[in-house]
């Protein structure tokens, strides 16, 4: 058959539609059962547990795309991830409390797992110029169905309870998977060539399963040497870090705002999954118009500079203001950035590298860098919390306020990877 690079990535696009649509019936459970068994306040804790979860979850990945090949570890890797979920809601249901706190490290760390993957599949199969046209869209597909999980969590979760609708995101997880392997019908796999061999050492092809000679341990597995050969990882792992700093202390100070205002439960679950559909929305009006507008015109490095300097504008705003309102408007600002526009371009400066460090190197960076950044920076918070007692509103400000800042010095110290690339 021959490959359909396009038809696969919109494949993609349409497996992203169901796992997001999922995913807000996952987000808004976990956060409102969680706090309604735990309090806010002690977010912090469960968000410090996630990176060790995503840790074993990518170190699994590295071992199943070993010996199974990129496809198969898709497809295994969906159906797992709905049968988590499901194991989670009978120790729910069944009155085991930490199930709660198992359920929600599941949830953050299913995701990024998942994500990452067709990210990888894309990035490896598009040219940068066919990205830079179809990234937005691709992105917008995924961002129709986290609209709709979300208005139908605002509309469920009162009629037929909180815990019921960990079944409707299980249940996604398999169309999702289905598409996933219409992708790489469409697409093929993606082969291992003399650049790769060259820049990468002998890596296992990630297209398919390893011989014993293949598999070379733990930094083939997660791809750690591809950060010593390729600078430009270290400042891309730099700056999921500080972004997910700012999105966890956001995260954190909306969800105390969000439970002084709204104490009951279902009450809590259906406002999340209609904040949630609202930035879906917000990010599909981004994924297709502004997106594909703005990688056209504007140098990369731009964008990226604009970015961190939005957020600082609007922590700000949230400083001088800290209502219920300005904290959902940072909180929705970053979200939409986020899951757009520095999503588009960052994942183009991932092309030009060899597989290992798209399909391994990328997994330690965006899924569990992703998710190590807002666990220790949650550690911190929840550290100080204890050593200090409640902290003051403000303090979670300052904090998205110096990892912005942060951010900002790391892409310009990439300034010159992001020009050659």
């Amino acid at each position: 058959m021959p490959s359909r690079p396009v038809a696969a990535a919109f494949a993609l696009g349409g497996a992203a539609f169901f796992l997001l649509c999922g995913y807000e019936f996952a987000r808004s459970v976990s956060y409102s059962l969680f706090i309604g068994a735990f309090g806010p306040q002690r977010l912090p804790w469960v968000m410090a547990l996630s990176p060790v979860g995503t840790f074993g979850m990518v170190y699994a990945y590295g071992l199943l795309l070993t010996r199974l090949g990129a496809r198969r570890t898709l497809i295994v890797s969906s159906l797992l991830s709905g049968g988590g979920m499901l194991l989670c809601y009978a120790l729910i249901t069944d009155g085991i409390i930490w199930s709660i706190a198992a359920f929600y490290v599941l949830r953050e760390s299913y995701i990024v797992l998942l994500i990452e993957q067709y990210w990888s599949f894309i990035n490896s199969t598009l040219s940068p110029d066919q990205a830079r046209r179809v990234n937005g869209p691709i992105l917008g597909f995924g961002s129709v169905g986290g609209i709709l999980g979300g208005v139908m969590v605002s509309l469920t979760a009162e009629r037929f309870g909180t815990e019921q609708l960990i079944f409707f995101a299980a249940a996604s997880t398999l169309p999702a998977a289905a598409l996933g392997a219409l992708a790489f019908r469409l697409g093929g796999t993606p082969r291992a060539t003399a650049r790769t061999e060259t820049a990468a050492g002998p890596y296992p092809d990630p297209g398919h399963a390893a011989t014993g000679q293949e598999s070379r341990g733990h930094l083939s597995n997660l791809g750690l040497e591809m950060f010593r050969r390729h600078r430009i990882l270290p400042y891309l792992a730099f700056i999921i870090l500080a972004t997910q700093a700012v999105a966890t202390v956001l995260d954190v100070r909306l969800n105390i705002l969000a439970d002084e205002k709204i104490p009951d439960t279902d009450q809590l679950t259906a406002f999340f999954g209609s904040l949630y559909s609202s930035i879906n929305g917000g990010a599909f009006v981004l994924q297709f118009l502004v997106t594909p507008f703005l990688l056209k015109r504007l140098p990369l490095l731009t964008v990226h500079v604009a970015i961190p300097a939005v957020h600082l504008v609007s922590c700000t705003i949230l400083f001088v203001h800290p209502t219920l309102a300005t904290g959902v408007a940072a909180f929705a600002i970053f979200k939409c950035l986020d899951y757009s526009i520095f999503r588009a371009c960052k994942e183009i400066l991932y092309m030009p590298l060899p597989f290992a460090a798209r399909y391994r190197a990328k997994q330690v960076i965006d899924a569990f860098g992703y998710r190590a950044s807002k666990g220790v920076t949650a550690t911190l918070l929840a550290a100080a919390g204890a050593a200090f007692g409640q902290l003051p509103g403000f303090s979670y400000v300052l904090v998205a306020v110096a990892a912005a800042l942060a951010w900002l010095g790391a892409v310009w110290r990439m300034a010159p990877s992001i020009r050659k690339g």
